[in-house]
């Protein structure tokens, strides 16, 4: 694996269109990437970080119009990405379309786990020309207590347990939050908060209200 720096972006994307594996860093933490529609390439995530594969790693849009090309967005899903999107919430969404479901099975089929970053992974997700799947730098161990990785040094020595082959990391410093994706099931009208994360709760709440309430959608 080779670290580069953020501003060479551009060979992250090459290698994940030639089906390799990059690392990219976010505000939560680093995140291993690969072409969601090359399920070899998701297979060696998989694989690595010993994760069962009925956990769908997280697509990661290009743009918001992207979400309601390929996902049903209900009325509190259009909400929760017009007040948290790009961020650090992500939302189960249904697929519009079974066969493209069927496609990037390794993010989720029929549903998928959906996010729009506003960092290097979302950068990297506008300028692919093929869709990017993510999960976070560390082994699937529920016991775990160090939590993925929140350095490239951290990254290097993931990498190297694991075995898994990855083209590059991008060393973007610190991960300073160091924590999880909020996620909200949208799949069906009423949504509700799956898990908690670096969106209070509170603010998902306080978003889905306006729904309730008839109120405009309110902008960041």
């Amino acid at each position: 694996m080779k670290l580069i720096r953020p501003d060479e972006l551009p060979l992250a994307v090459e290698a994940l269109e030639a089906g390799e594996l990059v690392v990219v860093p976010t505000r939560r933490w680093y995140m291993i990437c690969a072409n969601a529609r090359d399920h070899d390439a998701c297979a060696r995530i998989y694989a690595g970080k010993g994760r069962p594969r009925s956990k769908s790693l997280a697509y990661v849009l290009p743009s918001p119009d992207a979400a309601d090309e390929l996902f049903v967005m209900t009325p509190a899903a259009i909400q929760l990405a017009s007040v948290f999107w790009p961020g650090d919430l992500a939302m189960i969404l249904r697929w519009r379309d079974s066969e493209h479901a069927r496609q990037h099975q390794p993010v989720g089929d029929p549903n998928a786990l959906v996010n729009l970053d506003p960092g290097p992974l979302g950068q990297i997700a506008r300028q692919s020309r093929v869709p990017i799947a993510a999960t976070t730098a560390n082994f699937s161990d529920p016991t775990g207590t160090s939590g993925p990785a929140i350095t490239a040094v951290e990254v290097e020595s993931f990498v190297a347990k694991s075995e898994i082959s990855v083209a590059y990391c991008i060393d973007g410093g610190i991960s300073p939050l160091a924590n999880h994706l909020t996620i909200v099931d949208c799949t069906e009208t009423q949504a509700k908060i799956a898990r908690s994360g670096v969106v209070h709760d509170r603010a998902v709440d306080a978003a889905l209200a306006a729904v309730s309430q008839g109120q405009p959608h309110a902008k960041k």
